[in-house]
């Protein structure tokens, strides 16, 4: 017997904090009663009406997890999108747009899962992650979940990387490797180039220790990466992708 779909409703929601993150990405907290919550990886869906009644609907990804009616964005701009732009440069605390979700099941990570992650991202393509992170570190207080985890993240350059400060904070359960792709910061042990099997490579986050792979990205990067994880050995079924691009 086939089961009936869910629909999911759309909520309104309120702009309740913003802050810039880089030069074209900024974070937002919304406000949005009826929001269940969701989980580490999942994604919204953001629509916006114009005064004439002309909708735009753009997916974002969750910046945070939890089972409340708070969510966290971080939206990158795209030059000469519908959506974007307002959202970085011109959305205020107050301001109101309709939201849809959580969407997405596959794309996620559970807590209570104790194998390895290790998390590839490209540009603003870390958003997901950030959910993941800071899911992790909160079950981390918790016994019995210390899931460790492994963050690649390919960024143009320094002044390109969202939330690093919080990235590089000390944790003991997460390895972080940056990769510059066209200036690194002075003094890095490497040139900038794109991601590289030596990148992707660690003790403990190989094809043999049952690691669970989650790559994010524009879709160029995201096809390279994985290839260059399943040509290292790591099984097609558990390199899970999410790829985006310009509408």
């Amino acid at each position: 017997m086939a089961r009936a779909a869910v629909r999911v409703s759309w909520h309104v929601a309120t702009v309740v904090g913003a802050r810039p993150l880089t030069g074209t990405a900024r974070a937002l907290t919304l406000s949005a009663p009826g929001f269940a919550g969701a989980l580490p990886g999942q994604h919204v869906d953001l629509r916006l009406t114009a005064p004439d009644g002309y909708q735009a609907t753009r997916a974002y990804s969750l910046a945070r997890a939890g089972h409340d009616e708070r969510v966290d964005l971080v939206v990158d701009e795209v030059p000469g999108g519908e959506v974007s732009p307002y959202l970085v440069h011109d959305a205020r605390p107050g301001d109101q747009l309709e939201i849809r979700g959580p969407l997405g099941g596959y794309f996620v990570w559970h807590d209570d899962d104790p194998a390895p992650v290790l998390l590839v991202a490209g540009g603003s393509g870390v958003v997901p992650f950030l959910a993941m992170l800071r899911a992790r570190r909160s079950a981390g207080q918790q016994p019995g979940r210390h899931a460790p985890f492994r963050l690649v993240c390919s960024v143009r350059a320094p002044g390109d990387a969202i939330e690093r400060e919080e990235i590089d904070a000390p944790d003991p359960g997460l390895q972080a490797r940056w990769v510059y792709t066209r200036q690194a910061p002075p003094g890095w042990p490497t040139p900038p180039g794109r991601i590289t099997t030596a990148d992707l490579t660690a003790p403990g986050f190989g094809p043999d220790d049952g690691t669970s792979v989650f790559v994010c990205g524009p879709t160029g990067f995201v096809e390279a990466a994985a290839g260059l994880l399943t040509g290292l050995g790591h099984p097609p079924g558990r390199v899970r992708t999410e790829r985006f691009g310009g509408a």
